[in-house]
């Protein structure tokens, strides 16, 4: 079963721009945005399992230059 999540993004002042193009390098992120709020960008990363999702998140997206913090929210199919 497929796993999916949000990450909520806070990045370094003048960052959110060149932490989106990086994003969308890494394999499982579907999808990569700026947006307005709480938070600078919000990620939607996919895998086949929660170690893939998880390889994903500590190994990929941690580690691009510009991110402070991340909020990772799992989505969750509610149409059982």
């Amino acid at each position: 079963m497929a796993v999916a999540a949000y990450l909520l993004i806070n990045t370094a002042n003048g960052m959110e721009e060149k932490v989106v193009k990086s994003l969308r390098k890494i394999k499982g992120v579907q999808h990569a945005h700026v947006v307005t709020g709480l938070h600078d960008v919000i990620c939607f990363v996919s895998g086949k399992d929660l170690n893939a999702v998880k390889k994903i998140i500590m190994n990929g997206i941690r580690g691009v230059k510009g991110i402070q913090r991340t909020v990772t929210c799992f989505a969750l199919d509610v149409s059982m």
